[in-house]
């Protein structure tokens, strides 16, 4: 099976190899991972290195708490990270509190051997998921403590399916499986997998961390002044669809700061023809201007947002109408209602909000319209609101502490 499996992944190079002549991503991806070697042969000598590998920004900032306790335990020590996607290793490749970048290479046992000998990991992290079978092989047979931090699994996944048997093998091998919930805990122990902790969700510990340095961002309190701001973060076209549609009633009371997931130019520029009736500028293109005079700040830059939740006073997070659900909870923890599309329920911690009265599922443009004027007209169901996703945000810290407990 293994054969087979490094055949695909061959395969797979190859795509992104073809990929890369007419997609961004691709492309960097290509292009990055050409880079990796050097970067690793110049940064790695003589040093005792922690590996963690997060997939792309999401799951970074998800193992950035841990990393960060493990370097305030262990200054000695160096800590690599390697990304799978562009939306993480470039955001984040010259990051102050990383000490070493680069992408991850691909899947083969060549690339594993050469990887390992380079870097000789003292650990290596992987957070939440991304199963490569030739590293999990390497690592373990080099005896290598291997960890999966903030794991989560469903039962849909393959592992827990017959066809998936073989794969399952591969994951006993890790050394522990530090999950976020009991259900993941039991599966896992369903297919022979006793090395398992439930920890709960690392997220909360680096939101709650964000949340804590009460960082001021100038052009937001200018924009805002003294409305109510409405937050749309992670946007996609469904997202501002809805928005658009919904926006004309909330006008009198509330300016709207879009984030969008997705900043090229031509998706800013569908962005302004949607809003073209409203007094609309973009971040970048803010100098100069009085924004306390425009109704929409879009917001066309990279890494701002979990720190402009800390102004909004409903959240509307993207994803949830197609593509997939972002990270609710950098809105919640500043005790905001939190908003978002119908299809929630693979994430953990959105369900939670819901069946916790914090965050609020909407089909539509009219149940959004429509719950935009509960808020403003139950001022009690607003507050109470709020609190909820404080609350909920504050009962589920210390993941960090329980990985470290159990190591």
């Amino acid at each position: 099976m293994r054969f087979f499996y490094t055949i695909f992944i061959h395969l797979y190079n190859a795509g992104i190899a073809v990929a890369a002549l007419f997609n961004l991503k691709a492309k960097q991806l290509h292009r990055g991972r050409k880079q990796t070697w050097e970067i690793l042969e110049s940064a790695c000598k003589d040093k005792k290195i922690v590996w963690f590998h997060a997939a792309s920004l999401g799951e970074y900032e998800q193992g950035r708490p841990l990393i960060e306790r493990l370097h305030q335990r262990h200054p000695e020590l160096t800590f690599l990270v390697t990304f799978f996607s562009p939306s993480g290793y470039e955001v984040k490749k010259n990051a102050k509190e990383i000490d070493i970048a680069c992408y991850l290479p691909a899947d083969t046992p060549r690339n594993v051997r050469r990887f390992l000998d380079i870097v000789h990991p003292q650990a290596a992290y992987f957070v939440k998921y991304e199963y490569w079978y030739n590293f999990i092989d390497g690592i373990t047979r080099r005896r290598i403590p291997l960890y999966y931090v903030s794991a989560i699994f469903r039962p849909s996944q393959y592992f827990f399916k017959p066809v998936g048997r073989w794969f399952a093998r591969q994951l006993q091998c890790c050394t522990h499986f530090f999950v976020q919930d009991s259900r993941s805990a039991d599966l896992l122990q369903s297919i022979g997998i006793k090395q398992v902790t439930i920890t709960g969700d690392t997220r909360y510990d680096r939101v709650y961390a964000i949340a804590q340095q009460n960082a001021r961002l100038d052009f937001v309190e200018s924009f805002k002044g003294d409305a109510q701001l409405l937050v749309v973060g992670s946007s996609w076209p469904h997202d501002e669809q809805a928005i658009a549609q919904v926006f004309p009633t909330l006008q009198r009371s509330y300016k709207l700061l879009l984030a969008p997931h997705l900043i090229d130019e031509g998706h800013i520029t569908d962005i302004l023809a949607r809003f073209s009736d409203y007094k609309t500028i973009r971040y970048t293109q803010r100098e100069g201007h009085d924004l306390s005079e425009y109704q929409i700040l879009i917001v066309d830059a990279i890494g701002l947002l979990s720190k402009i939740y800390r102004y909004a006073d409903v959240a509307m997070v993207g994803g949830g109408f197609a593509t997939g659900l972002h990270n609710t909870l950098e809105a919640a923890v500043f005790g905001i209602p939190v908003i978002f599309g119908p299809q929630y329920q693979k994430f953990a911690e959105a369900v939670g909000l819901v069946n916790r009265g914090g965050a609020f599922p909407v089909r539509n443009a009219d149940e959004l319209r429509e719950l935009m004027q509960r808020f403003e007209n139950d001022p009690d169901f607003y507050r109470l609101t709020c609190q909820t996703c404080a609350t909920f945000v504050e009962e589920n810290l210390g993941a960090c502490d329980k990985i470290l407990e159990n190591q």
